[in-house]
């Protein structure tokens, strides 16, 4: 397809923040090209190609005449991220190399255990205590390295995301349950404890603002993003209620003592306990580096952006806005 517009490719268009990174960067003026295993409905604005990101001709091929390739691929399900995470990940480096791309990589704080809490930066030391931590930590390192030998790279690490399309999430997968009304929200997290949450056109607006000023990085750049960084931590689950019109009293707690009993059998459940030391401790980010080249963070208010997250996610009707928010509370 022939286009006068940069071209960025997306590696994990269906996943959340693959998604919604696209549509901020077609709004920059971005052709966005998606990297697909199978055929998709149409969609404005998407040129879809058939390929597999595990296929390093199928990425290169995609990648031909890209300015920017956004690596938001995820194993599906925690499965085999070891296996899968780094092969799709030296395909997209290798392409990116060939066809002098961007990488844009969205970061995690799994990468982090609790000697760097309370607030992480830019510098702080990255010691996981989890597998997928330390599949991360290798992660960024891969593309620390690429950078050294001609890739360019721009890292936005977040919180957890929540938001339409943020589907494994645990908001959409812990908090509340899809496709069901809110009667109940389960926290994960100890009471008093900070947590931060990155909503989702939020932080892709922010990468798409760092992807128009790229030429004027370093070659390999990280960037943290605060998004709703929430003091007591259960100011997420009191914002379901709120949206959801129920009392606070609804706010429980996750038995992690059930989790534990079914981790040997239930891959989810295994894999979610291994996170719960991100919810015992206060885990925020500091935006200094990026508020300082951007002059803000973008920032939807709290209870509007749970609002699009329950309709997205079928917990409440679309268009339906609880009483407080319609009389501007």
């Amino acid at each position: 397809m022939n286009t006068s517009k940069p071209i960025a490719l997306v590696i994990g268009f269906t996943g959340g923040i693959g998604g919604a990174t696209a549509r901020a960067l077609a709004a920059r003026g971005f052709h966005i090209r998606a990297l697909t295993r199978r055929p998709q409905r149409a969609q404005p604005g998407v040129e879809w190609i058939l390929g597999d990101a595990m296929n390093a001709a199928d990425v290169l091929a995609a990648a031909r005449g890209a300015a920017v390739i956004v690596h938001g691929a995820n194993p599906p399900g925690y499965r085999n991220w070891r296996g899968l995470a780094l092969p799709m990940l030296a395909n997209t480096i290798a392409a990116a190399k060939k066809v002098q791309a961007t990488i844009v990589f969205p970061g995690t704080v799994y990468n982090y255990g609790p000697d760097a809490f309370p607030v992480l930066r830019e510098d702080s030391v990255q010691r996981p205590l989890t597998r997928k931590g330390a599949i991360r930590v290798e992660m960024e390192q891969m593309l620390h390295q690429a950078s050294c030998t001609g890739a360019r790279v721009i890292i936005v690490r977040a919180g957890d995301f929540f938001g339409p399309g943020a589907g494994n999430s645990w908001f959409a997968q812990i908090l509340v349950k899809p496709g069901k009304p809110v009667t109940r929200v389960s926290y994960p997290g100890e009471r008093g404890v900070g947590h931060a949450w990155a909503y989702l056109p939020d932080i892709a607006d922010a990468i798409a603002r760092l992807v128009m000023r790229r030429e004027e990085f370093a070659p390999f750049e990280t960037f943290h993003f605060a998004g709703h960084a929430l003091a007591r931590g259960e100011e997420m689950a009191e914002a379901i209620c709120d949206v959801a019109e129920l009392p606070h009293s609804r706010i429980g707690s996750v038995p992690w003592w059930a989790f534990r009993a079914m981790s040997p059998f239930v891959t989810l459940f295994r894999e979610v306990l291994e996170m719960n030391y991100l919810w015992q401790r206060e885990v925020l980010l500091d935006n200094s580096k990026l508020v300082a080249v951007l002059g803000s963070e973008p920032h939807t208010d709290l209870r509007d952006a749970v609002q699009d997250t329950l309709e997205a996610i079928g917990c409440l009707q679309p268009g339906v806005r609880p009483r407080f928010l319609e009389n501007g509370a």
